[in-house]
């Protein structure tokens, strides 16, 4: 992440987490380091995986003292191996102690997204398709999530509300069909925002190709019926893919035709990185 960037999006989170964390004072570590000591510790891949979050990992040692150095050996988007020595952080024990959760947090929660849509990524190598990520990430966490969607080798879908026009089932019900809601949509939405459309079934398929939806996202559809959906949007449209794709079925949809897959489970159902600070010692 840039500078600019983790100044004005990413440090009042980082803040947060830690205030979480230590309410008052780190009881712990002031029980056995009641004055500053310079010291060292390893940063350890005890997984293999795609490591992702190094500059968050680091900043959150920052931001308890500004003096505290890390320095690393591999940087966001490289492969790890078990057991293998990633960096070193440098600074006061106690700030080492009282931060080494909070940055582990993040590290391993980024890491295990990226390995995971790294893994996925690469069922669709050679297709053509793009993998997307989606707006189901945990609270306050999006920007870390999606950077490591990134990291692993996925694009980002939309940021938030604000950064798209993606008109989903409730909307085309509260709009009074597909057709209404695209229309609305193109008569409020800047000129240089894409429509996309939500459909689940032929019918709404032909009347999103009418209406002159620039999107068309085929969701929980069948294979039969998304192939019967691009055989009738042909090049009238983009198609985006959706619904409980996971690691273990997106290879299935290769064959399709398709422009992009987008899957919740590269935010949602990503396991964590096992990684891990280690040898603690005094300089």
């Amino acid at each position: 992440m840039n500078p600019i960037t983790m100044k004005l999006n990413v440090d009042t989170l980082l803040e947060q987490a830690l205030k979480e964390d230590i309410s008052s004072e780190d009881v712990s570590t002031n029980a056995v380091m009641p004055c500053a000591t310079l010291g060292e510790v390893e940063l350890i891949a005890k997984q293999d995986g795609i490591i992702a979050g190094l500059d968050v990992f680091a900043r959150v040692f920052y931001l308890l003292d500004s003096s505290t150095k890390t320095a690393f050996s591999v940087k966001d988007g490289d492969e790890v191996k078990k057991g293998q020595k990633l960096g070193k952080v440098t600074g006061d024990i106690r700030v080492l102690l009282s931060g080494e959760r909070v940055a582990l947090n993040y590290l391993q929660r980024m890491s295990g997204i990226a390995t995971y849509t790294h893994e996925t990524a690469k069922l669709l190598d050679g297709t053509g398709i793009k993998l997307l990520d989606t707006r189901k990430t945990s609270p306050n966490n999006r920007i870390f999530e999606k950077y490591a969607v990134r990291v692993g080798g996925g694009n980002n879908h939309r940021y938030n509300l604000s950064d798209g026009v993606l008109l989903k089932d409730n909307h085309i019900g509260a709009a009074g069909g597909v057709a209404k809601a695209i229309k609305m949509a193109k008569e409020y939405a800047p000129f240089v925002r894409k429509i996309e459309v939500e459909v689940e079934s032929i019918a709404q398929v032909k009347e999103a190709v009418e209406a002159g939806a620039d999107i068309i996202m085929l969701d929980n559809m069948n294979h039969e019926a998304m192939a019967e959906a691009m055989k009738i949007i042909g090049k009238k449209a983009e198609v985006e893919v959706s619904g409980n794709i996971t690691r273990e079925n997106i290879a299935k949809l290769s064959d399709l035709g398709v422009d992009y897959v987008s899957s919740g489970a590269l935010t949602h159902s990503a396991p964590i990185l096992d990684l891990s600070l280690k040898n603690l010692h005094a300089l």
